[in-house]
């Protein structure tokens, strides 16, 4: 089985292709220019593998939440490649990508949000499977949901930007932080592989993005309110 994976929810864009168990991605620093980079990376990925798109199975696609402008293209670009190929897709939650990036079973993850919030979810880890213990939120890191028990893994950026308040309210919980994490299109195409096994994938008209937030900017008393 092989499945080709997209993630540009951040400021890297990456992509990976799963098969049989092997994954093989590449992964770019390259800030707001997802749209300019992402067809060229599927294509040097799929040249150096020695694949045609049609001989894909599925394309996983990281839904979000993330960037809203990344988010959409991920979602767009595996939308318009499937359709065009007649292929199945599969949505995998960035949040759940860094649960299975991290190399551990308990993991709470955190990406930055802006406008001092963030998006949070809990995962542990049952077989192959990731169970959301807490499901995706936007909220402030003060009121980041409760998880019960010790032996959590903090994964991500909203560690990196708001360590104090996170520190704070999961204290005597976590066994380590790494605010560098970010989503990639290989842990990606591992999650949307394993989904497809079990007959997960979707029509390609069906692929919606995560958002989580619909306001994506504060007013001047907003911003002025935060300061306080």
């Amino acid at each position: 089985m092989r499945v080709l994976a997209l993630e540009t929810s951040s400021e890297y864009c990456s992509v990976a292709l799963w098969q049989d168990g092997e994954v093989v991605s590449r992964c770019e620093p390259v800030g707001q220019k997802h749209s300019e980079r992402l067809m060229p990376m599927i294509d040097e990925l799929l040249q150096a593998t020695g694949h045609r798109l049609q001989a894909m199975n599925a394309i996983a696609f990281g839904m979000g939440p993330g960037s809203f402008t990344g988010v959409r293209i991920a979602c767009g670009v595996a939308q318009g490649l499937a359709l065009g190929a007649n292929l199945p897709v599969v949505g995998v939650c960035t949040l759940e990508a860094l649960a299975e990036a991290s190399g551990h079973d308990k993991v709470i993850a955190v990406l930055d949000a802006r406008m001092s919030e963030i998006y949070h979810a809990a995962y542990e880890r049952q077989g192959d499977d990731w169970i959301a213990v807490s499901a995706p939120c936007l909220c402030k890191p003060a009121d980041a949901p409760v998880v019960a028990g010790a032996g959590w893994f903090a994964a991500g950026s909203g560690f990196a930007v708001n360590s104090e308040a996170l520190q704070a309210r999961y204290a005597g919980q976590l066994l380590g932080v790494d605010g560098t994490v970010v989503p990639q299109a290989a842990a990606i195409a591992a999650i949307g592989a394993r989904r497809l096994a079990r007959g997960e994938g979707m029509d390609a008209s069906q692929a919606l993005p995560l958002y989580l937030r619909d306001k994506v900017a504060l007013t001047t008393a907003e911003r002025d309110e935060n300061r306080k």
